[in-house]
């Protein structure tokens, strides 16, 4: 690995963190209140070329590398979780599923405009009884001549509400397990039987939509399957396993959030006739802070560079995630512990950054099956 940016990814990551300072940390407490998409916010990231980062510009991306992409989703994360959110499941979920499995006609038709961000994306697999366990899925997709029909329902779908793509995977062979799987691209506009149900009211993450979404008779023809019949459950592992880097980025933007917070703050607030900052105990907290966040930023681009070179980076990716999800709570917290009284309050943004950063722990895998994940690399 080269630790040292080029003079391209170092002006990237300084516009993107412009843009973070400028236009979204402005409106991060209006977005955690309101709980509304940032459509204004987004349409500006889209113009800037954010909305498809690691996608090739023949296909209305910007084609940047991923360390360029983590970079730039960790300061758009350090903005606003709940925006990093939205970019994190429009491209590593959505866009790259059409790019990876998509044939030519349907990346020219459906991922352009994701990739432009003329529209939004969303990843359709989890279900109130399948959530780590995918093959128990109970939605199908019964072949009646060139169609499908989609029937079932899906749960805790990040975008899923405003979304002009979604990536539906649904049992085309319930028999067959994990192996009956298949991915389908559905299009909430143009497709009848597709029903928003109604979306979470949570804990944090705010401005990005989960839904909870219905299918009821819904039919698509057989050219929005993504690749072979059967096929969805390996394209979803792999589509994750790229995703848990971004989520790890998202991870260490709002830890390094906590951390510059917690810093001004200490430096700012006077006891006892001096900044909080001169006390030992708080200098050896923003120390571990600072430390952690240093070492899942280094794990982040590890799981980016073996992505890169083409190696296997299952272990690297789990790993990334599981660190940057667990030091992004624990640094959230000490933020608070620093801000004392005034942490508690939505007075300061530090509880902001708790909230948001407990949810690394359980979307896009669990830090429990991340675990599982790791020591199954390390005993195969």
């Amino acid at each position: 690995m080269d630790f040292s940016l080029t003079t391209e990814q170092r002006q990237i990551q300084e516009m993107v963190a412009e843009f973070a300072d400028e236009e979204i940390k402005p409106r991060a407490a209006e977005i955690d209140e309101t709980d509304e998409f940032p459509w204004d916010l987004v349409d500006e990231m889209a113009e800037l070329g954010l909305m498809g980062m690691p996608i090739p510009e023949e296909y209305g991306g910007a084609g940047l590398d991923y360390h360029s992409y983590a970079m730039a989703l960790e300061e758009i994360s350090r903005g606003s979780g709940g925006l990093g959110t939205i970019v994190a499941a429009h491209i590593s979920l959505a866009c790259n599923m059409v790019y990876d499995f998509g044939d030519e006609d349907q990346k020219s038709e459906y991922l352009t405009p994701l990739a432009e961000g003329e529209e939004i994306g969303a990843f359709a697999l989890s279900e109130a009884g399948a959530g780590s366990d995918v093959p128990s899925m109970e939605t199908t997709a019964e072949k009646e001549g060139e169609e499908y029909v989609i029937n079932g329902d899906k749960l805790w779908i990040s975008n899923g509400s405003v979304a002009d793509t979604v990536i539906v995977f649904a049992k085309t062979d319930p028999d067959a397990g994990g192996k009956g799987i298949s991915s389908f691209i559905v299009r909430p506009e143009e497709d009848d039987g597709f029903i928003v149900e109604g979306t979470e009211h949570k804990l944090g993450d705010k401005g990005c939509p989960t839904a909870e979404l219905r299918f009821d008779n819904l039919t698509v023809h057989e050219d929005r399957r993504l690749g072979e019949e059967g096929r969805g459950l390996v394209q979803a592992l792999k589509t994750l396993n790229g995703g848990r880097i971004t989520i790890a980025a998202r991870g260490v933007g709002i830890a390094q959030a906590a951390l510059d917070e917690a810093l001004t703050y200490s430096q700012d607030r006077e006891q006892f006739d001096q900044p909080v900052s001169d006390f030992q105990a708080i200098q050896h907290k923003l120390a571990d802070m600072d430390t952690k966040v240093q070492a899942a930023r280094m794990l982040m681009h590890k799981a980016a560079d073996k992505k890169m070179r083409g190696e296997s980076y299952v272990k690297d990716a789990a790993q990334a995630k599981l660190y940057a999800s667990e030091v992004s709570r624990e640094v959230a917290n000490e933020g608070i512990q620093i801000h004392g009284g005034y942490g508690y309050t939505k007075d300061f943004p530090a509880e902001r950054f708790y909230r948001d950063a407990k949810l690394n722990e359980i979307y896009e895998g669990t830090s429990e099956i991340l675990r599982n994940t790791i020591a199954d690399e390390l005993l195969d």
